[in-house]
């Protein structure tokens, strides 16, 4: 079973024991957060779509922890006018880990001891792969 929440502004697509990075949220880790903001569930067989929202489901995730990404610098500059602005910003964010979905009658738990890896959000984290694909084939058509 999966769904699409909503939280942030972002929708993500989950499943019971996904770790997911979102938004920073007002909750302490290990505590628990609920989400009524439910698009889109899916047992496999059934799919329904929410208009705007699936009534009566719900997403349960428990708060991992909380961080600050990877220092981003904004640096500013306009030539020949010796005027240079730099910045830097670290944006805040929770992870989280998804225990529980319950909709179209049925509840989704995550069982104890199992975790699925984050998968990677980013094009940067997929590059590699492309790259060593790119790699083999050319070694191919030598």
């Amino acid at each position: 079973m999966h769904a699409v929440i909503k939280t942030g502004g972002k929708q993500y697509r989950v499943a019971p024991a996904d770790l997911i990075t979102v938004e920073k949220m007002d909750a302490e880790a290990g505590s628990s957060v609920s989400f009524a903001d439910v698009l889109l569930v899916s047992d496999g067989a059934k799919t329904e779509v929410g208009a705007p929202h699936v009534s009566g489901a719900s997403v349960s995730a428990e708060v991992v922890s909380q961080g600050r990404a990877e220092k981003v610098i904004i640096f500013k500059k306009r030539r020949r006018q010796n005027s240079r602005r730099k910045n830097g910003h670290r944006q805040p964010f929770t992870v989280l880990r998804i225990t529980e979905i319950s909709a179209l009658g049925k509840v989704a738990r995550a069982e104890a001891g199992e975790e699925k890896a984050a998968k990677p959000k980013t094009a940067a984290a997929k590059r590699p792969k492309a790259k060593k694909a790119a790699e083999a084939a050319e070694g191919s058509e030598a």
